[in-house]
């Protein structure tokens, strides 16, 4: 098992940034992607950017269009999400998730969730 918890979130205003964090517990064999997910209100939930343990990432372009950033640091068991340039359409329930297999946006493949950590742009 794995235990995901999702911090960072905040309310900010437009052109503002943010960095969330998510921090891994457990089983760390169980899981060597982890990725960022979103959910704006009445909308589908939606990939942001995914890496592995060996780097490897890939992002959404049409989210992150050049204003967020993936890193993670292994030896905290903790990915972030840099999000700068923020603007309404940002706002969004944030999600990590994590799973063993390849970079991908299929949710369905993503065994582990944490409760989110809830993101607010206003102008």
């Amino acid at each position: 098992q794995v235990q995901l918890v999702e911090s960072g979130g905040g309310s900010v205003q437009v052109g503002g940034s943010l960095r969330l964090s998510c921090a891994a517990s457990g089983d760390t064999y169980s899981r060597n992607v982890m990725a960022w997910f979103r959910q704006a209100p009445g909308k589908e939930r939606e990939g942001v950017a995914a890496i592995s343990s060996s780097g490897g990432k890939i992002e959404n372009v049409d989210v992150v269009k050049g204003r967020f950033t993936i890193s993670q640091d292994n030896a905290k068991n903790t990915m972030y999400l840099q999000m700068t340039s923020l603007n309404p359409e940002d706002t969004a329930m944030y999600y990590c998730a994590a799973k063993y297999g390849s970079v991908s946006w299929d949710q369905k493949t993503y065994n582990y969730w944490g409760q989110g950590t809830q993101v607010t742009v206003s102008s």
